[in-house]
């Protein structure tokens, strides 16, 4: 067997999110039954580094398949380009425009796509000035019609950061923990580049449990209005009880996967699979076990 690595990219308007659903658009759904066509072999199962909800963007997600090696190289056909720069042109020959494999390669020795990951790299984009507003990144940066004060979401944002139980800001689902490690989350107004005049929000995470990011921002949007106080976030963290406002799915993009050298790969995995296992399994205590 090959273990093959996937490095895409997706505009998740038209899509139910990444997984997998009966008669609906999928990311995951579109991308396997192309790589069944170009393969020509049952439809491959993936495994990804984050799932997205629906309507979520991705600029740096990774995935991951397994083929028998008769499969791997007899994609090559008559080109003499190695396996992955062939299935990459091939798979760009069926796959829609809002779907673009940018790379695919051999993975390395121990490569899981989720649980080799060390961190995902979310950013959420708002405009809250008419002139930042651009129609053609309307699907892409959420507008908004109250101004924000990004300093105040920011000073509001840092007691999050940290390893807690996250479940006011998570979307609980039987069995699935909600510890997670937020690495960092900032809040800034860049002056200059693409993102000039925006309110962008980026979110690190060593992995994030369901609408979480979005969460995050719900409550962050509150403080930016002035319609809660700074310390609000943080008492909602405390209490374990939900009580904002999911942010809309379109100003969200994953923007990026971050994996330990080869030589950890294997390790990290393990680690990670232990860790989750773990935490599933510990007894949840005082608001947080309303949460199960």
């Amino acid at each position: 067997m090959v273990r093959v690595r996937l490095d895409l990219s997706y505009d998740g308007t038209r899509f139910a999110g990444w997984a997998s659903q009966p008669s609906l658009r999928t990311v995951q759904g579109t991308l396997e039954a192309a790589l069944g066509t170009v393969l020509r072999c049952v439809e491959p199962r993936l495994t990804v580094a984050g799932r997205t909800d629906a309507g979520v963007h991705a600029r740096g997600q990774v995935a991951h398949l397994d083929l028998e090696s008769e499969t791997w190289f007899a994609v090559r056909g008559r080109q003499t380009a190695p396996p992955g720069v062939a299935l990459t042109r091939r798979l760009a020959g069926v796959l829609p425009p809002d779907v673009v494999v940018h790379r695919a390669d051999r993975a390395p020795a121990g490569f899981d796509a989720r649980f080799s990951a060390l961190r995902r790299r979310y950013a959420y984009r708002l405009a809250d000035d008419p002139r930042a507003v651009d129609p053609l990144r309307r699907d892409h940066v959420l507008r908004h019609r109250l101004p924000l004060d990004e300093a105040a979401m920011d000073r509001a944002a840092q007691p999050l950061v940290g390893q807690h139980d996250f479940a006011a800001f998570c979307r609980p689902r039987p069995g699935a923990t909600t510890i997670r490690t937020l690495e960092g989350l900032e809040v800034r107004r860049p002056r200059a580049g693409a993102d000039a005049g925006l309110v962008v929000l980026g979110v690190t995470a060593d992995a994030f449990c369901h609408s979480m990011v979005r969460s995050l921002v719900g409550a962050l949007l509150a403080v930016g209005e002035g319609r809660r106080s700074e310390g609000w976030p943080a008492e909602l963290l405390t209490n374990g009880r939900r009580g904002v406002l999911v942010a809309p799915a379109a100003g969200l993009t994953l923007e990026g996967v971050e994996y330990p050298p080869d030589s950890g790969l294997a390790s990290r995995a393990t680690t990670t699979r232990a860790r989750r296992t773990e935490e599933a399994r510990a007894p949840r205590t005082g608001a947080s076990q309303e949460m199960t």
